[in-house]
């Protein structure tokens, strides 16, 4: 177990570190690498745009790995996702200005974006129903909360290595190619992730499941993503639903929050950083206790918690953010990334509860990413014409009636803590009757 949550902490502190890093790095400077020409507005919510088409490209990506995933198993995907979405971030790096290469730039970071959300899509479910999987019962919530854990060291990770190369440079080595080195850098995070993905096991349970057919005489699923829909669409779309508090909180945080802080309130370049470091931390505290208390309480109370909570900040957040001093907007930030990490804590263990074993990895990849499309990529998007053209107030109105369909969701949501995953089927197909 601890080289598989060794496993799932490594690969997702590589999709969320490059994740994190184009986000904090869209906020701060690529307004003016890739989208001069729009002006310093536009070219915010022109790179912001290209978020969203990752985001967009994630429900794809779930498709494909998901579908490979069942009916070959979870760890050659998880390899595969590890390679592309890290390959991707290196190009980016490496990547040609406009002032370079004209409207080639922006282009081939789209396709960069599209390369990262696919491997995205099949990451961060499959590598916590890995762990979940190969995990005793009564502790799952505390063996999957590594794979949650490397999100949380991943933004602390991204915004750390920006602030060094921030405060090593001048701003006008910073915007020519101080940025660049964090990406380049995900190049070693590969190499390591590729040495541990390669070293451990299949998923028992996927082997256990393997073997049953195979004396049965039965087949893979040979359409996996139709298998869920037939027998368990209520729960995608409710997974989808309670995805989107979790992922509107920690794309706010790291993208809204930042350019809000350098943009608006005029925090330094260093201090926003540094604040997101401190975010990413509380993000990180959020999982450790969602996860261990799923394990004590129920994966059903912790995000109901979550949900609920996130419906009153949201109303109250935005409207103090827009004049908040250093110490305020820290505050507002930790806030917001704790209740973003407290529900993927229990969110992501009960993704593999939910589901049967021969389309688990379909149907949670697709369903979370589906609920990221609307949390992770519309809110960063439009937040900050809404608050411009209607005032911070409306924009949490917004995001609060985002986290309303969470908190429905997850009122609808069954309890799963003590499901066998080895014999989930009968007990599945009750819940959705």
């Amino acid at each position: 177990m601890r080289r598989i949550a060794l496993a799932g902490f490594t690969g997702t502190v590589i999709e969320f570190y490059d994740l994190t890093l184009y986000a904090v790095a869209a906020s701060l400077v690529f307004a003016n690498v890739f989208f001069p020409a729009l002006g310093p507005m536009a070219g915010t919510i022109a790179a912001f745009g290209t978020l969203g088409v990752a985001f967009v490209a994630r429900p794809v990506g779930a498709l494909i790995f998901g579908h490979f995933g069942d009916r070959l198993g979870r760890k050659r995907m998880l390899v595969t996702t590890l390679v592309l979405m890290g390959g991707a971030t290196v190009v980016v790096g490496a990547m040609p200005t406009a002032d370079q290469i004209g409207i080639a730039a922006p282009i081939l970071i789209v396709l960069m974006r599209i390369v990262q959300g696919v491997a995205a899509g099949g990451e961060l479910a499959g590598a916590a129903l890995f762990s979940t999987e190969s995990a005793p019962a009564a502790k799952r919530g505390f063996w999957t909360m590594f794979t949650s854990l490397g999100g949380g060291f991943s933004i602390v990770l991204a915004n750390a290595t920006l602030l060094l190369v921030a405060v090593s440079l001048s701003d006008e080595q910073f915007l020519s190619f101080g940025w660049r080195i964090p990406f380049l850098a995900s190049g070693i995070l590969i190499v390591v992730g590729l040495y541990i993905r390669l070293n451990i096991e299949e998923s028992p349970v996927f082997e256990d499941e393997v073997e049953v057919d195979t004396e049965r005489g039965k087949g893979r699923s040979q359409m996996p993503f139709f298998a869920a829909w037939r027998r368990q669409p209520r729960q995608m779309l409710l997974v989808a639903g309670v995805s989107i508090m979790q992922a509107a909180f920690t794309y706010l945080g790291a993208t809204y929050f930042a350019n809000l802080g350098t943009e608006q309130l005029g925090l330094d370049r260093s201090a926003v950083l540094a604040a997101g470091i401190v975010g990413g931390l509380c993000w990180a505290l959020g999982v450790v206790v969602g996860a261990t208390a799923s394990d004590r309480v129920g994966r059903r109370p912790v995000l109901l918690v979550a949900t609920s909570a996130a419906v009153v900040w949201a109303l109250l957040v935005f409207a103090m953010l827009e004049t908040a001093s250093g110490g305020i907007y820290l505050a507002l930030l930790c806030v917001t990334m704790f209740l973003a990490g407290l529900e993927i804590g229990a969110l992501n263990v009960m993704l593999s509860e939910l589901f049967e074993t021969e389309y688990r990895y379909t149907a949670s990849a697709f369903a979370y990413n589906l609920g990221l499309v609307l949390g992770g990529a519309v809110p960063p998007m439009v937040g900050g014409a809404i608050t411009l053209a209607f005032g911070p107030v409306v924009f949490g109105v917004f995001v609060a009636a985002l986290c309303l369909v969470s908190l429905l969701s997850a009122i609808g949501l069954p309890e799963t803590r003590h499901r066998d995953l080895r014999n989930i089927s009968g007990s599945v197909r009750r819940s959705s009757s």
